[in-house]
């Protein structure tokens, strides 16, 4: 008996949730709605929105875009963003994550305390990615972004450091790297890290090792674009080989099943369980034939 687990902790997380909930509540009201960005890195649930007539721009399109409304997704936004937003006349509709909200607001702080006072801020994360063009916003572009301890050497050894992490990143990665830093920096500068890893990030990676290695074959569900979803399919190919990411049903190697008693399918933050759900099915009719 064929036996398929849908991992309960996978899918999206609460900032996701919550701004895909806003984007669909907007579009009931049958009136034109923009998004800044794609508003989950997924391609199929990007696609299912768009079928509800929510249209994606970038920001070259947002700085010409007046008298419209605009729906900010979860990875947060610089504060150039909104001065744009309040000189066109548009209309924000703000699903920032809280907990990428807070950080910002942590870095903004800092910056403003320590500004011009010999010190400097790191941000351990994805240069280019939404949340961290957000958050090296709060400085006025004066953070150094790192992804690896292979690019220490960008930082400064004679200034005070302040060490924040991407939220999505994982949390054994920035310790590691914070531990680097602090190897790095002279002794008599004050060098400081805050954990700023999202906890229901770090919780998932802990569980998703746990469900890869109780079933013998997995499929990891994920956009390509996210970096959630790279890390946490990392740690399943690391607890079981036989793991394999694919987008949605039509990515999958249906031969892989054959003579397999249990699968389990799983996702990234930013994966809905409805795609999950379709997975299971298309496995399931494959198997029932």
């Amino acid at each position: 008996m064929l036996n398929i687990e849908i991992d309960e902790h996978s899918g999206f997380c609460f900032g996701v949730t919550t701004a895909i909930k806003k984007a669909e509540e907007e579009l009931q009201k049958g009136e034109t709605l923009y998004c800044l960005g794609d508003i989950v890195h997924n391609r199929i649930e990007c696609d299912r929105l768009e079928k509800l007539g929510l249209i994606t721009i970038n920001h070259d399109e947002f700085a010409k875009l007046h008298n419209a409304k605009v729906l900010f997704r979860a990875h947060g936004e610089p504060p150039a963003t909104y001065e744009i937003a309040k000189r066109n006349n548009l209309e924000i509709i703000d699903a920032t994550c809280p907990v990428v909200l807070k950080l910002q607001q942590r870095i903004k702080k800092k910056w403003q305390e320590t500004n011009g006072n010999d010190s400097q801020i790191i941000i351990y994360g994805q240069a280019g990615h939404a949340e961290v063009l957000g958050l090296v916003g709060q400085t006025h572009g004066a953070a150094t972004v790192i992804e690896s301890s292979s690019q220490i050497d960008q930082i400064a050894k004679d200034k005070n450091t302040y060490i924040y992490s991407q939220t999505t990143k994982s949390l054994e990665g920035y310790r590691h790297v914070v531990q680097e830093i602090k190897e790095h920096v002279d002794k008599e500068r004050e060098c400081e890290s805050f954990n700023t890893v999202c906890g229901q990030v770090a919780n998932r990676l802990n569980g998703i090792g746990e469900f890869a290695k109780s079933h013998e074959l997995i499929f990891f569900v994920c956009g390509k674009k996210s970096s959630n979803g790279r890390i946490l399919f990392d740690e399943c190919k690391k607890m079981n080989p036989n793991s394999y990411q694919i987008e949605g049903p039509e990515d999958l190697d249906l031969s892989l099943t054959t003579g397999v008693q249990s699968i389990g399918i799983c996702g990234a933050t930013s994966t809905p369980k409805w795609l999950m759900e379709n997975c299971k099915t298309t496995i399931i009719n494959y198997n029932n034939k």
